[in-house]
């Protein structure tokens, strides 16, 4: 039987083919004069089965909804070949620290390396949109807190942090070289192990971070 698109998901439709960027449920159903949650949800969803075989896709990303191009078309929109950039292994420690563990402080993000960590690090993976402040411990100091943002997310292809890969899958998608160790152990709840090579890593080292992006490929 074939689904009759109902006002509601047209009204979606061009709202967010309008937007300048994703969308919330709550967003959403404020613009449309007041609309029910439960109801703009179904509506998205209804949207996102409608489009799951056409040329754009209607997806989720930390709690947006937006339009992007189905990955099997990516290719036609590209006019040059992408080439893979990659972060030091340092930010690369400590973008897999925040991700896994957030929030974190920056002397929790040190205890779980084991090493001290420049504030150039953490500069470089907010400039390029992945981590924020998220706030301050209430505790002695209030230090900053840092967490992942929607442009983590939405660059990985996760819908939300529960998505995130295990070492098992990073292993298996070829995601861990060169810098499994580093990875590895950054996942693990109680910090990695202890490295002899942990020693050489410094404060003063790490203030070279930006091999531009990520290590990990997007989806």
């Amino acid at each position: 039987m074939t689904h009759e698109t109902s006002e509601i998901e047209r009204a979606l439709e061009a709202t967010l083919f309008a937007s300048e960027e994703p969308l919330t449920i709550e967003v959403l159903a404020r613009h449309l004069g007041g609309a029910e949650v439960a109801d703009v949800r179904e509506g998205l969803h209804n949207l996102a089965e409608h489009y799951a075989e056409r040329g754009i896709h209607l997806v989720e990303r930390g709690k947006r909804w937006h339009f992007e191009t189905a990955p099997d078309m990516a290719h036609l929109l590209r006019r040059e070949r992408e080439q893979v950039r990659r972060l030091s292994r340092a930010a690369t420690e400590v973008l897999a620290i925040v991700a896994y563990h957030e929030p974190v402080s920056r002397a929790e993000i040190e205890s779980i390396r084991g090493v001290q960590t420049a504030k150039g690090t953490l500069d470089v993976l907010m400039e390029a949109g992945w981590i924020r402040m998220a706030g301050r411990r209430e505790v002695p100091g209030r230090p900053v807190i840092y967490a992942t943002t929607p442009e983590f997310l939405e660059h990985f292809g996760l819908s939300s942090r529960k998505d995130l890969p295990g070492i098992d899958e990073l292993r298996a998608a070829g995601l861990l070289d060169p810098v499994d160790d580093a990875l590895e152990d950054a996942m693990r709840p109680d910090g990695p192990e202890e490295d002899e090579d942990a020693s050489e890593a410094s404060c003063d080292q790490e203030t070279e971070d930006m091999g531009d992006a990520p290590s990990w490929e997007s989806a």
